[in-house]
């Protein structure tokens, strides 16, 4: 019998992803989503309408912090791909009691759920935004510093029960530190999806900063593949959590990134410089040597063409007539 395994965060960017990516692996999926009205509930059931048309593809609306729900649907399972979280490190300044709540108390209940049911394998989701002011580029080993927001608070939190859960119930977990996630599916107070409508609506783009500050991005699909990677290694070998950048490697400036999205979009945005947010790191950038290493994973899509295929995405999603006006 085909295996199953449990996805948190289902309907959300990364989550519908890694879905169709595990999908395509041979498993059979149920997948996990409250639909937080973080951002509009039409863009997941969007993300959710190509693995609903599969036959493996189970969807459950239900909040991860719900114990009947998390053992209803744990029992039997193989594997739990935990990635549901409230996400965004400026978002979450000055909103610390919900982003505690809802990731540090949401794994800590996906963590006694597994336990409950004898899960013994687990990939969870966290973030570059651990590493804080660590400089680039940022290593598993690296020691962790205090964390900048609340946001990054709740993912070192989150690493630190996989450890523990690891070391008391003899789980197999991957802490999975993603970069600057982007794509087509992209929660809108995302950087590209949130220049893109400023662009499409004629309005300037603020940018934090001079221009000069570096991210690491990753294509969706990239991340995605990361996980099954991921999942593939927890199946063998002793208990434990181990961490795994999952980047490109490279840094690319945030004024890059503008002219790029531009290009593709075929618009010339105004730019509003704005002063750096505190809670940011100037520059990002992933030691990959591990991942490469150890889950035999490697990213393979490059930010021109990763872009583009965001820009159709966007396209399609809001209509021609959006970028027309721009």
């Amino acid at each position: 019998m085909t295996e199953r395994v449990v996805v948190t965060g289902a309907a959300g960017f990364i989550g519908s992803h890694a879905c169709q990516v595990l999908l395509r692996a041979g498993w059979r999926v149920v997948g996990l989503d409250n639909f937080d009205p973080c951002y509009p509930r039409w863009l997941k059931e969007l993300a959710l309408r190509p693995l609903l048309a599969s036959p493996a593809f189970r969807f459950v609306e239900a909040d991860v912090r719900d114990r009947a729900a998390l053992d209803g649907h744990l029992e039997g399972a193989a594997a739990v791909v935990h990635l549901a979280a409230r996400a965004g490190v400026r978002e979450s300044v000055g909103r610390g009691a919900a982003y505690r709540d809802i990731n540090v108390g949401g794994t800590h209940a996906v963590l006694d759920a597994c336990v409950r049911a004898g899960v013994r394998r687990l990939v969870y989701a966290s973030s570059s935004s651990v590493y804080g002011l660590v400089a680039p580029p940022f290593t598993e080993a690296a020691r962790l510093p205090s964390a900048r927001s609340p946001y990054a608070a709740s993912k070192q939190e989150g690493e630190d029960l996989c450890r523990r859960f690891a070391a008391v119930h003899r789980l197999r977990a991957a802490v999975l530190r993603f970069f600057s996630v982007y794509g087509p599916g992209q929660r809108p107070d995302q950087a590209l999806h949130r220049f893109a409508r400023l662009a499409a609506e004629g309005s300037p783009l603020p940018l934090y900063g001079d221009g000069s500050s570096e991210r690491d991005y990753t294509y969706v699909g990239d991340a995605a593949a990361a996980v099954a990677a991921a999942l593939a290694w927890t199946e063998a070998g002793p208990a434990g959590a181990e961490p795994f950048n999952i980047g490109t490697g490279r840094g690319v400036r945030l004024d890059r990134l503008v002219g790029l999205l531009a290009e593709s979009l075929g618009t010339r945005p105004t730019v509003l410089r704005q002063r750096a947010h505190p809670a940011d790191a100037a520059r990002t950038r992933a030691d990959i040597t591990r991942a490469r290493r150890v889950l035999g994973w490697a990213p393979k899509v490059d930010l021109e063409l990763g872009i583009t295929e965001f820009v159709r995405w966007y396209e399609v999603v809001y209509g021609y007539e959006a970028l027309a006006a721009s």
